[in-house]
């Protein structure tokens, strides 16, 4: 039976006895991740390049040094991991692509394709023990184009295509490999992409913000907690025989032009 707690959520304890890691779970999405986990029963490290964020360790996890002292630190600290949950990610430049810096273009791709790939190619070994599972965080753009944010939109449907391979690859070990396509999240950093905008494109931030909303069918933004519920019914055995899937929790997105 569940067990109902003081803000009248539930908790299943479906995770307890597993170890988990969050990249950049000091704030937002991965924040949230890492406290449902632990709400579930798990033991959880997060990292995160903020030292203001209080996280268990503080690496770039796009970073190939960062990355080995940080599974260093989880195979001292946990002996072993069962869960990686890959949420590191950078929301990128915003402009048309004429206009675009090609050093900040390959900087957000470096940063969310390759923190995933360098923290997974030292998961993947830990996660083949039990074996465990991976998740990692992509977007609704993940599968659909993302006006005046090329290299967002690129890195996401980048990640699903990491997803789908390594499922591919680690399968046979009954390792899974799933993404989770998060809509517009309302929080701090979703005011930034709002704020972004208006500046290159000269739209009102609350025209913006109107229109974000009416890109979904529920007409709404998506809560942290609504990802991190997500992510611990993926990251459980409730779903060991749910691999290479992308889950979209978003409220079902119909656009991402945010404008005409």
């Amino acid at each position: 039976m569940d067990t109902v707690t003081a803000d009248g959520g539930s908790v299943s304890g479906r995770m307890t006895g597993l170890r988990a890691l969050v990249t950049g779970g000091g704030v937002g999405i991965g924040r949230a991740i890492a406290d449902e986990l632990t709400r579930e029963g798990a033991t959880v490290m997060v990292v995160d390049l903020d030292p203001a964020t209080r996280p268990d360790v503080v690496a770039d996890c796009a970073d190939t040094t960062d990355v080995d002292r940080v599974f260093a630190t989880v195979r001292e600290r946990l002996g072993g991991l069962d869960v990686l949950v890959n949420n590191v990610g950078v929301k990128g430049p915003t402009g048309p692509v004429e206009e675009m810096d090609p050093d900040a273009y390959d900087e957000c791709v470096r940063i969310n394709l390759g923190s995933a790939f360098r923290c997974a190619r030292r998961a993947v070994p830990m996660l083949r023990a039990r074996p465990g599972s991976m998740l990692n965080i992509s977007s609704t753009v993940g599968q659909m184009g993302y006006p005046y944010r090329s290299p967002y939109a690129a890195s996401k449907w980048g990640v699903i295509g990491l997803t789908k391979t390594w499922a591919m690859e680690l399968g046979p070990q009954r390792v899974r490999v799933n993404a989770i396509c998060p809509g517009s999240v309302d929080g701090p950093r979703m005011d930034r992409v709002i704020a972004d905008e208006s500046v290159a494109r000269g739209i009102a931030p609350e025209v913006l913000r109107e229109t974000y909303a009416r890109q979904t069918s529920m007409r709404t933004f998506v809560q942290t907690t609504d990802i991190a519920k997500a992510a611990a019914w993926l990251s459980s055995d409730d779903a060991r025989f749910v691999s290479g899937q992308v889950l979209f929790v978003d409220g079902h997105t119909e656009t991402s032009r945010s404008t005409d």
